[in-house]
């Protein structure tokens, strides 16, 4: 893709991007979503920092990851660890990890954008990813285990404190009375206390199919 003039003259210089990618509908799956979703609420982030739900968007993030100074990647990888354990991985670790440990199919398209801002010489200057060792991305319409949800408010800890000791980055905390879910960063309606609350009961929505058509089928 072709970032035009104008939209490059529009960035600032020194871009710094906290991107969250993942899935929210495949339960731990959306970690990195959901993290972002916490930090806009509680953060305001200026310039040149950033802070993007990059969903599972794969290629069509090219450009908006072209001349980064910095990109913090947060996701649910891996990591053959426990069940809820935080790790994170810097530079030239980050996609060969994010090749290694895929999950998902989002994780295979965003490995492929990191090789092709290399290949075009438009890769970040830093690089760092902050995964969570996943308990279940096969609960469709699930929300975040609750291991797993236990290390948002960390991973966002661990991200703010990157901000500041790579890149002299301080977002400013938003007042108590003004935090809310999303806060611009997604609609309301899949914001994580609308979208974990609103699920239906597991008869209501008929969860994991009927088992006498699976047993059928699987016979």
């Amino acid at each position: 893709m072709i970032v035009s003039t104008k939209e490059q003259a529009a960035r600032p210089h020194g871009r710094v991007l906290i991107l969250g990618i993942g899935n929210i509908l495949w339960a731990d799956e959306g970690f990195g979503v959901r993290v972002v979703e916490y930090l806009a609420a509680r953060h305001h982030f200026p310039a040149p920092a950033e802070l993007m739900d990059g969903g599972t968007q794969g290629l069509y993030l090219l450009p908006q990851l072209e001349g980064l100074d910095g990109l913090v990647i947060v996701d649910a990888i891996d990591f053959g660890l426990p069940p809820g354990t935080v790790h994170t991985v810097r530079g030239a670790d980050v996609p060969s990890t994010i090749g290694a440990r895929k999950m998902s199919l989002h994780q295979t398209g965003f490995q492929e954008v990191l090789a092709l801002l290399d290949l075009r010489g438009h890769a970040p200057r830093k690089v760092a990813l902050i995964g969570v060792q996943p308990v279940n991305m096969q609960d469709y319409g699930g929300g975040l285990t609750p291991p797993v949800a236990a290390r948002v408010p960390e991973v966002a800890a661990a991200v703010l404190a990157m901000l500041a000791a790579d890149y002299d980055i301080h977002p400013i905390p938003r007042a108590p009375d003004a935090t809310q879910d999303g806060a611009g960063l997604m609609t309301a309606a899949v914001s994580r206390t609308a979208y974990e609350n609103g699920r239906p009961t597991e008869a209501e929505a008929c969860r994991y199919g009927d088992p006498r058509v699976l047993t059928r089928m699987g016979g």
